[in-house]
């Protein structure tokens, strides 16, 4: 049902896992319904970490209830060119791992393009591509993810509506959003294979799938905007059964939710009311206690306004509301247990460094545990620094065995001879963590912290050497509610960002949140922090921590003890800047917010957003 500005139906889900049910779900519905029919139910698949949910329900329909695939024909969306089939980055490998070595299908109805063709038969390949499709009597059922650019599949802004399956060359955002994958843009192919818009479109019907903040933006271009050639999901416009399915990150910037109050009919809860009032006043350019009736009238908000005696009611209720949420050190809490997790041995600093170093002065017991050990965003070099370190310093000192130097070879050996991304010996992966580990410690003791407070928890999930990472599994729980078992925290600082490109964080907050429903012990508050990548804005915030231009000096400068990731951070997303160049940028952009809104100027600030224990039955 289309909603709003929306010019293509969209179904907004609260997690993932309720887009991966229904996706599936009715691809299972497709796939009985064609069996019956006697035909070959006929998928388009998409790969990267959008679909995986999808396949992994489709997985578990195929084991516990029965759903096969021995008569389904797959046709994927695209590949990168040239690019081996049994490459760690090959599409041909992704689907085996996560969807095809788990199903019946025949390896005969498996359509993939071949990244590893000449060029001069890559026209001839994309040709049998689409009469393959046309044989099979095309697409029933089409899954797409959208990328920065808007593409779908790899058509990059440009692309025509009538273009078919070929080679196209890849876009410089969509290269360094791939950089993550490839351990750097410099190793990612300039060129793909991919389906084209035409093609696509002959869909009986199609999904497009979307999760996190990162998305928001181009979702809401695609969703709302004119069809356009830049920007390829606009196409899908034109479509007759197309649905957009995101999450509550992902559709955050639609009218609908954004303002609502352009749309229709608005619940004017108070904290809608606030959103709305520090809307207005970033809109007009004026402070919140500034604003008069006729910006209410001419903004679309006398819904809101006949709430109130007077729009003066209405300023001074929001500017106290906003008040409240400051929130200096006298007003932090003293004297309790906090447990701040941190999914990188970095996130503790660069997203909540401020609160942190606050909460220390206040004498609260303080643990940061690190969630992951960071160690594949380790670059090599480091590695060979530190172990030049440690051969120099044992001939010095004269320590070590006969270990030491067979070490250092195999490790040089290993380095030496490595291709871009291929996965780490053990003792590199080793190696990596504890230099991370090591920058952590550094970081938090420039802060005032000890070495002690720090718990490296070094989960399972994380430990495959790849950015690709296994799924959230009991062990990772279990280790978390160990430590809430052992500790008993009263506050719960928690990475609540759904942007991290890798999804790392989405994944550690997941498994903090369910050992906190295993968790036997009073329910702890729980602060919600943002990484390196987005900040809570000020009306959803329920804290804002002010920073001195000192305080925010010894934040950066914790940060930069993160040596490895400094100078060129190997995942930075489409943002290319340094983390601490980020942070500063955003604290100081929250406080100067703030100060146009007409309360009292701070040099920056932290944001939070607070989930209070729920109270006993």
């Amino acid at each position: 049902m289309r909603q709003g500005m929306e010019r293509i139906p969209v179904v907004v889900a609260e997690t993932h896992d309720e887009i991966a049910r229904r996706i599936a779900g009715r691809i299972a519905e497709i796939v009985r319904a064609r069996r019956e029919a006697g035909r070959p139910a006929v998928l388009g698949l998409a790969t990267g970490s959008t679909p995986i949910g999808i396949y992994r329900e489709l997985i578990r329909l195929h084991r516990e209830q029965g759903l096969g695939f021995s008569h389904v024909v797959t046709f994927n969306l695209d590949e990168y060119h040239p690019m081996a089939p049994d490459n760690l980055h090959s599409y041909h490998r992704f689907m085996r791992e996560n969807f095809f070595d788990h199903v019946d299908i025949e390896r005969r109805n498996v359509h993939i393009p071949r990244g590893d063709l000449p060029r001069a038969e890559v026209e001839t390949h994309c040709r049998d591509l689409e009469r393959a499709i046309e044989q099979a009597g095309g697409i029933d059922f089409q899954i797409l993810g959208i990328g920065q650019t808007g593409h779908i599949g790899f058509n990059e802004p440009g692309s025509d509506a009538e273009s078919r399956t070929r080679l196209v060359v890849l876009d410089t955002i969509t290269r360094r959003s791939a950089a993550a994958d490839f351990f750097g843009t410099e190793n990612v192919p300039h060129e793909a294979i991919t389906m084209g818009v035409s093609t696509i479109l002959g869909a009986r019907e199609i999904a497009l799938v979307a999760t996190g903040e990162h998305k928001a933006a181009i979702v809401k271009r695609a969703v709302e905007g004119e069809v356009d050639r830049e920007v390829a999901a606009t196409y899908l416009q034109r479509h007759a059964n197309a649905t957009v399915y995101l999450d509550e990150a992902a559709a955050a910037e639609l009218t609908r939710r954004k303002t609502p109050w352009a749309v229709g009919e608005v619940e004017w809860t108070p904290g809608r009311t606030i959103e709305a009032v520090v809307w207005l006043s970033q809109v007009t350019g004026k402070s919140v206690l500034k604003l008069d009736e006729l910006d209410y009238r001419e903004h679309r908000l006398t819904s809101l306004l006949a709430r109130y005696d007077s729009f003066a009611d209405l300023n001074g209720f929001v500017f106290n509301a906003l008040s409240a949420k400051i929130r200096g050190r006298g007003k932090l809490p003293q004297g309790r247990r906090i447990v701040l997790f941190s999914p990188h041995p970095d996130d503790d600093v660069i997203s909540a460094g401020g609160v942190l170093r606050k909460l220390h002065q206040n004498r609260n017991e303080i643990v940061v545990a690190y969630q992951t050990s960071g160690n594949i965003a380790v670059f090599d070099h480091e590695v060979r620094r530190y172990l030049d370190f440690v051969r120099r310093a044992a001939a010095d000192f004269d320590f070590g065995n006969e270990r030491l130097p067979a070490l250092i070879r195999e490790v040089a050996e290993f380095l030496a001879a490595r291709e871009p991304g291929e996965v780490d010996h053990a003792s590199v992966l080793k190696l990596k963590r504890r230099i991370r580990e090591v920058e952590a410690i550094s970081a938090i003791e420039t802060l005032r912290l000890r070495a002690n407070q720090a718990r490296f928890l070094d989960l399972p999930f994380y430990r495959t050497g790849q950015v690709r990472k296994d799924p959230i599994g009991e062990r990772d729980v279990a280790i978390i509610l160990e430590l809430l078992e052992e500790l008993r925290p009263e506050i719960v600082l928690v990475a609540g960002d759904l942007s991290d490109p890798h999804g790392t964080h989405r994944m550690c907050l997941e498994a903090v949140e369910r050992a906190l429903e295993r968790y036997g012990g009073a329910s702890p508050e729980v602060w919600y922090y943002r990484g390196a990548w987005q900040e809570w804005s000020i009306a959803e915030a329920d804290i804002l921590v002010p920073m001195s231009e000192e305080e925010l000096r010894v934040k950066i400068a914790a940060i930069f003890k993160h040596q490895s990731q400094k100078d060129r951070a190997p995942f930075p997303g489409v943002d290319e800047r340094e983390f601490w160049q980020r942070v500063e940028e955003r604290n100081r952009g929250t406080a100067q917010l703030v100060d146009r809104l007409g309360l009292p100027e701070y040099f920056a600030m932290e944001a939070l957003v607070v989930r209070k224990p729920a109270a006993p039955a």
